[in-house]
């Protein structure tokens, strides 16, 4: 998941609980969890269905996540992406619940800080798609984009974090130049 950018900024929905799967004491996610969390929460018709969608900007409500997590179900509108960004030092799993999501990502772990503009490599490249009921997880510093490519069908997915994202990065990218443009913190999308 990624946070609102400032040239689409969705509109914000009420928090909605969703029970974490993970009993007796709390531990930390794994990937694996937190794949296995947006499986479960992405089979919830009801609540699948309970997101408004808008027809121009993305929504979200935040849901509870499994053992601290944060997590997000989000509504994508047709012609809607993020921008390439990462998660920081955050693992995380998200799917596709319904409609089709492209996910565009670099199969390499960039330098966490001291770039600004990194030449990339052209074997570096990797787009997957992800229609209703597929997912993935991904580590630390995973840098990606993510799109609803239709013109005409909304898109839902549900995403979840661990830690709690501490920032999101923010890219440009023309050709095989990428350009860290700003860091987003929590309180810019809360």
């Amino acid at each position: 998941m990624s946070a609102p950018s400032p040239a689409s900024t969705p509109a914000p929905v009420a928090a909605t609980s969703v029970p974490s799967a993970v009993s007796g004491a709390p531990r930390t996610p794994t990937q694996a969890d937190l794949l296995a969390f947006v499986r479960r929460t992405a089979a919830d018709a009801e609540l699948i269905a309970s997101l408004p969608l808008d027809p121009e900007g993305r929504t979200w409500v935040r849901l509870e996540g499994p053992g601290g997590s944060e997590a997000w179900l989000i509504g994508w509108p047709p012609g809607t992406g993020t921008g390439w960004h990462d998660h920081a030092e955050s693992v995380g799993a998200f799917l596709t619940a319904s409609g089709e999501l492209k996910e565009n990502s670099l199969a390499a772990r960039l330098p966490a800080d001291g770039w600004k503009t990194l030449e990339l490599t052209e074997e570096i490249d990797r787009q997957r798609k992800l229609p209703a009921g597929t997912g993935r997880g991904f580590g630390r510093h995973h840098v990606h984009e993510v799109l609803n490519e239709s013109t005409e069908e909304h898109a839902i997915s549900v995403h979840a974090y661990y830690p709690p994202l501490p920032q999101i990065r923010r890219y440009s990218r023309t050709g095989q130049i990428l350009r860290l443009e700003h860091v987003e913190r929590p309180e810019d999308w809360q």
